[in-house]
């Protein structure tokens, strides 16, 4: 992994640590945030507002399928894949 896509990955887990206050995203990438009961609907809204503020990706609500947001991993390859736009 080049230096910019882990600095990256290193700062979406660390906004991701402040919304829903638990390590266990850094610990595993797989986990299911729903199934999990880690994050909900407005756990989302924060977390996409988090990541505009602070990576500069603007996301819109309408724009994201839960099943493409459902672990850290894939929160991720989203964010790098719209930062490499």
């Amino acid at each position: 992994m080049d230096a910019v896509k882990q600095a990256v990955a290193e700062k979406v887990l660390e906004i991701l640590v402040s919304i829903v206050n638990t390590d266990e995203v850094k610990q595993n990438p797989d986990l299911n945030l729903f199934d999990a009961g880690i994050i909900d609907s407005l756990g989302m809204v924060q977390l996409m507002v988090a990541l505009s503020e602070q990576l500069g990706v603007a996301v819109s609500p309408a724009e994201i399928e839960r099943q493409d947001w459902e672990t850290p991993r894939k929160i991720i390859g989203y964010v790098e894949n719209r930062i490499g736009k």
